[in-house]
């Protein structure tokens, strides 16, 4: 399946293969994208906040209530945002479109 990362300057489009089963956050740093992830997908931090296409928000499960807390740390969250390290890929999300933020969090670098 086929997933497309809109770059934070909503020009740069990267396309890249995904397996079934693969977390959006590990898809995203083997390809580059600037999911810093800090926490390794222990939900324990916000570093990992993506937007998810409105056509494709809806297909995913809800996110958990400890989800929307993170979420609230995000920098800028949308009403489409989403954790990468909480959304399992499936082949309904083939050709799914996430967007980077514009603002992000970095807290490695600090």
């Amino acid at each position: 399946m086929k997933i497309k990362f809109i770059a934070s300057d909503e020009k740069t489009e990267t396309v890249v293969e995904a397996e079934e089963g693969q977390s959006l956050l590990s898809l995203g740093q083997i390809n580059n994208q600037p999911l810093e992830g800090t926490c390794e997908g222990q939900m324990a931090c916000s570093t990992c906040h993506v937007i998810i296409g409105r056509d494709w928000f809806d297909k995913l499960p809800p996110a958990s209530d400890m989800e929307e807390d993170m979420l609230d740390m995000a920098a800028s969250p949308k009403r489409t945002s989403r954790l990468a390290c909480q959304i399992e890929l499936s082949k309904e999300l083939d050709g799914m479109t996430v967007y980077m933020p514009r603002e992000v969090r970095n807290m490695e670098g600090i």
